[in-house]
């Protein structure tokens, strides 16, 4: 709550998804941007843009920072949030610290299905899914979304999250199940069925929507199932219901590959945590050495809870370096 009370009173009205997330009113990021730069305005922080950082060196108790510019700068105390890197060559700059860096992966991304049976749906979002991942004990839920490439959405960038390493190991080439009824297991979906073909024995069961599912995808399932969509209720063999409870219950996908959402590239590794004193982000191998945001092995199940990371290790590390 106090990020939430720090933006709003600054002017910045929030909302709250049902599923957790925030997002400004606006549902525009300027919106965050314009905020904090008014408050580095207000506050009187000078901005020194364009001074990309080539080195920094500890000596005599004092970091000595050097610019690609050939510019020299000496402090007492610094702040690193420079944000997460792709690869682990990339930290090597920091290894005038002695910190131990954890190897870094993708996270945040969505799933690549080149022979995909949900092939032409996309843009029809479900409003809840249950995913899970082959060989992977961890489960996701929330919106997904079709693509022209395969699967997006909130479960599935949650997913990306939980998964980072284990799907990394596995090259991005692996077998994703989906429940698009996660309230119901597949005997529930089965016994639901079946009592369709009861009551609804005269009615075609291409025109019968079950769980208020998106009516393109009830018909890819059914068409998936091997059920004409000629057929009524009554017609459908008990045989051809179980394999329709099994593709709603546990719809199982070739993923080759990923892409990265909406242009992000968020990290799972950087700076391990055993290293930071948490209580004021200080590095514990050298005094006056802060970490901030995503440089840090620090990653959220969607790109607000790694805003909220950023925000809420910058205000610690900011407090207690400038005490």
């Amino acid at each position: 709550m106090d990020t939430v009370n720090w933006f709003e009173s600054r002017g910045v009205k929030l909302k709250t998804e049902p599923d957790g997330r925030m997002f400004p009113g606006t549902d525009s990021s300027q919106t965050i941007i314009d905020c904090l730069l008014s408050e580095i305005q207000k506050k009187g922080i000078s901005l020194n843009l364009n001074a990309s950082v080539k080195e920094i060196n500890f000596e005599n108790s004092k970091f000595n920072v050097l610019t690609e510019s050939g510019m020299q700068y000496i402090f007492d105390k610094i702040i690193i949030a420079t944000g997460g890197f792709p690869q682990l060559k990339t930290y090597q700059w920091l290894s005038f610290s002695g910190h131990t860096i954890i190897p870094p992966v993708p996270s945040l991304f969505t799933f690549n299905i080149p022979k995909n049976p949900f092939d032409g749906l996309m843009g029809v979002s479900v409003p809840l899914v249950r995913i899970r991942i082959e060989g992977f004990n961890e489960i996701s839920e929330g919106p997904m979304l079709f693509t022209h490439w395969g699967l997006s959405g909130p479960a599935v960038l949650k997913m990306s999250s939980l998964a980072a390493r284990y799907l990394s190991e596995k090259q991005y080439e692996f077998r994703v199940g989906i429940n698009f009824i996660p309230a119901m297991n597949e005997e529930q979906i089965r016994q639901l069925l079946l009592s369709n073909k009861v009551i609804l024995k005269e009615k075609k069961i291409i025109n019968s929507v079950i769980a208020a599912l998106p009516s393109r995808l009830w018909e890819r399932l059914v068409e998936l199932s091997g059920i004409s969509k000629e057929l009524k209720w009554g017609e459908v063999s008990n045989t051809l219901f179980n394999k329709l409870a099994s593709n709603i219950s546990n719809s199982l996908i070739e993923v080759k590959g990923k892409t990265t959402f909406k242009e992000e590239f968020v990290t799972c590794g950087g700076v391990a945590l055993k290293e930071i004193n948490m209580s004021t982000m200080e590095s514990k191998l050298l005094p006056g050495l802060y970490f901030a945001g995503e440089i840090l092995d620090i990653d959220g199940v969607t790109g607000g809870f790694n805003f909220q990371a950023a925000w809420s290790t910058g205000f610690i590390a900011g407090t207690n370096a400038g005490a």
